[in-house]
């Protein structure tokens, strides 16, 4: 039984949703490329406001990491920025220890379109290694994260736009 699970389960994922603010794209990178941002429109500093964080390097630059501890909802992990092409995408690895380790690669990519206008894509994807591969059958990741994504996406949205 397990075997068969394990043959039929998902092997990798990607999840990743988009919006467009009406600010132009300078601006809009600029604020997203400082990880420490994220506390003002992701939806998990929501989850649990009083996790604990901690942050080594310099914000904005390759190598900066943001490490929390939280809740059940937010679990323990880090975010480290492992390459930034201005104006266009900032990556990073997000390496989560509990409720369950696993690693994915997380992404910020930004497109000029004009008239003051930049989308920005949202999403993370990475290999779902056994046994926690089986887990996956049971979860739908694209429809839970998902909804987090389009959450923090319009929260980022209205802070741009009121500036």
């Amino acid at each position: 039984m397990i075997v068969i699970l394990a043959i039929s389960s998902p092997k990798y994922y990607e999840i990743s949703r988009e919006i467009i603010i009406d600010k132009p794209v300078s601006e809009v990178f600029n604020y997203l490329k400082y990880l420490k941002n994220q506390d003002h429109w992701s939806p998990w500093k929501k989850k649990d406001p009083t996790m604990s964080q901690e942050f080594v390097g310099t914000d904005g630059e390759v190598g900066f990491t943001a490490r929390w501890k939280g809740n059940s909802d937010v679990g323990e992990g880090e975010q480290e920025i492992t390459a930034i092409v201005n104006n266009k995408r900032m990556d990073t690895e997000l390496r989560f220890y509990k409720p369950w380790k696993s690693t994915s690669n997380a992404f910020l990519v930004v497109e000029d379109l004009g008239k003051m206008q930049t989308k920005v894509a949202w999403g993370f994807f990475g290999k779902n290694k056994f046994p926690s591969s089986i887990f996956m059958l049971f979860f739908n990741m694209e429809k839970s994260v998902g909804k987090d994504f389009e959450e923090g996406l319009s929260n980022l949205k209205l802070l741009l736009e009121k500036k």
